[in-house]
């Protein structure tokens, strides 16, 4: 059985971190520094660094609200169309 190229490549020495990749600077002066898992970045600006998520948490949180208020509406209009307690009809009077 043959390992893939890309395994071949790797390094086999232990102190190497692969979690962040290697900095590069952009034209304003910004250092950003990549993260090896897909969450975000650092970025360097002014001395000061700050981290950049990959994902909006305010958007995802807007989304599950929606979600929420959505499904409480079909709740609803499916209650009053058919509740769900018995009818009670008096048919017949004696």
């Amino acid at each position: 059985m043959k390992f893939p190229n890309g395994l071949e490549q790797l390094s086999t020495d232990r102190t190497v971190r692969r979690v962040y990749g290697e900095p590069y600077q952009t034209q304003d002066g910004v250092t950003v520094i990549p993260a090896g898992e897909p969450l975000g970045v650092f970025v360097v600006h002014g001395g000061k660094a700050s981290w950049v998520p990959a994902v909006d948490s305010n958007r995802i949180a807007l989304i599950g609200v929606i979600t929420g208020l959505l499904a409480a509406v079909i709740a609803s209009l499916a209650v009053l169309r058919q509740p769900p307690w018995p009818r009670i009809t008096i048919t017949d009077y004696r």
